[in-house]
C-alpha cells in the first residue's frame, strides 16, 4: 500500500540535499525522490510536486505531493525550507477534540444485543464477520475469558461487518442473527455463540452455497423454537432476507476506517485484530482506571481461555 502515513507535527525531518539550488524544477526533482525513498513508493506510482505556496510558518513554504497510479489519487502537505534544503512532513492534529469520543459518536448502537452490565462504563462494540476465523478466535476470547473476569464491568455489542466478498454466507448469517435479535437478543446471542464457535457446521466439506443458507436458517429456526418466538414472525423476516440494515452497519463501519475483522471499538479506542485475552484485559483495565473504576483482581484474570472451536485461521 502506498498511502503515506502521517507523522506527528514536525517530527519527520528529511534532508533534501546538501546545497540549495535555485532551480524550482531541480528541488521539485530532489523533493519527488526523497518521498519515493522515504516512503518507499512504489515504481509504479507517479509522484507531482505541485506550486509552491506560503505556509503559517515563517521560513517554510507549502509543497502538496500528489501520489497517483490508474486507480486512485492522494495528496499530501509538506513544508519546504526556503533555503531548500530541509522537508517536513507535518500533521495538524486538532487537540480541541477527543478522537475516541468523535468515534462514539459516529456507532449507532440503538437496539444491538448486550451482554454484560448494560449500565457499565466501558463499552466493546464489535464489528464482527459471522464466517471470519479471526472473529471466531476474537468471539471465544470475549465470551470464554475476558467476560469471566471483566463480565460485571464492561458491555460488549456486536455491529455486522460481513467481508462478503471472501465470506459468502457471512451476510445471510448476519441477517439471521438480526431476526432473532428482533424478538428476542438470548436467541442472537446463542445464534451467535454457535455460528462463531462452529464455523465448519456451516460450511461442511465442499458444501454448495445454497446447502450453508439452508443450514444458517435451520439454526436460526432452532433458536427461534427454543426461546419460543413467534414463529410466523420469524419465518417471514428469514425468507425476506432484508440486508438494508447490515449494509448500513457496513457504510458505518466504513465511514469509521473498518477495513477488516474483528475491529473493536472500546469507549471509542481502536483494537484491530483478534488481540490475545491478556492485552486485551490490559486495554479494558486501563480503560477502567481512566473511568475511575478499579479493574478486577490480578488474581482473577491468570485464568487460561479455553481453545474455542474451529480457532485455527482460516479463508
Amino acid at each position: 500500500m502506498w498511502i503515506v502515513k502521517p507523522a506527528v507535527a514536525l517530527a519527520l525531518l528529511v534532508c533534501v540535499g546538501c546545497s540549495a539550488q535555485s532551480a524550482t524544477s531541480e528541488t521539485n526533482r530532489r523533493v519527488e525522490r526523497q518521498v519515493r525513498a522515504y516512503f518507499k513508493v512504489p515504481a509504479t506510482v507517479n509522484v507531482a510536486v505541485k506550486e509552491r505556496k506560503a505556509s503559517d510558518f515563517p521560513d517554510f513554504d507549502k509543497v502538496t505531493v500528489t501520489l497517483s497510479d490508474d486507480q486512485r489519487s492522494s495528496s499530501y502537505d509538506f513544508l519546504l525550507s526556503k533555503d531548500e534544503k530541509t522537508l517536513y512532513r507535518l500533521t495538524t492534529v486538532d487537540v480541541s477534540k477527543d478522537p475516541f469520543a468523535e468515534n462514539v459518536k459516529k456507532i449507532d448502537t440503538s437496539g444491538r444485543p448486550i451482554r454484560g452490565n448494560k449500565d457499565a462504563k466501558v463499552e466493546v462494540v464489535v464489528y464482527d464477520d459471522f464466517q471470519c476465523p479471526y472473529c471466531a478466535r476474537m468471539h471465544g476470547y470475549l465470551f470464554q475469558d475476558v467476560m469471566k473476569t471483566h463480565g460485571d464491568r464492561v458491555r460488549i455489542l456486536y455491529k455486522d461487518y460481513p467481508l462478503q466478498s471472501i465470506h459468502p454466507w457471512a451476510t445471510r448469517a448476519a441477517i439471521d442473527a438480526n431476526c432473532l435479535a428482533a424478538q428476542n437478543h438470548d436467541a442472537y446471542w446463542d445464534f451467535a455463540d454457535r455460528i462463531h464457535l462452529n464455523q465448519k457446521e456451516v460450511t461442511g466439506e465442499n458444501r454448495p452455497l445454497p446447502e450453508q443458507l439452508a443450514t444458517l436458517d435451520k439454526i436460526a429456526r432452532e433458536y427461534g423454537a427454543k426461546h419460543k418466538l413467534d414463529n410466523a414472525q420469524l419465518e417471514a423476516c428469514i425468507k425476506k432476507a432484508d440486508d438494508s440494515a447490515i449494509r448500513a452497519s457496513v457504510a458505518e463501519g466504513d465511514a469509521l476506517g473498518v477495513d477488516s475483522t474483528p475491529q473493536l471499538y472500546i469507549n471509542g479506542e481502536l483494537v484491530a485484530g483478534a488481540v490475545p485475552p491478556k492485552d486485551l484485559r490490559a486495554v479494558l483495565d486501563r480503560i477502567l482506571l481512566e473511568n475511575g473504576q478499579q479493574p478486577p483482581a490480578a488474581a482473577a484474570q491468570n485464568t487460561a481461555a479455553p481453545a474455542p472451536a474451529n480457532s485455527a485461521p482460516n479463508n
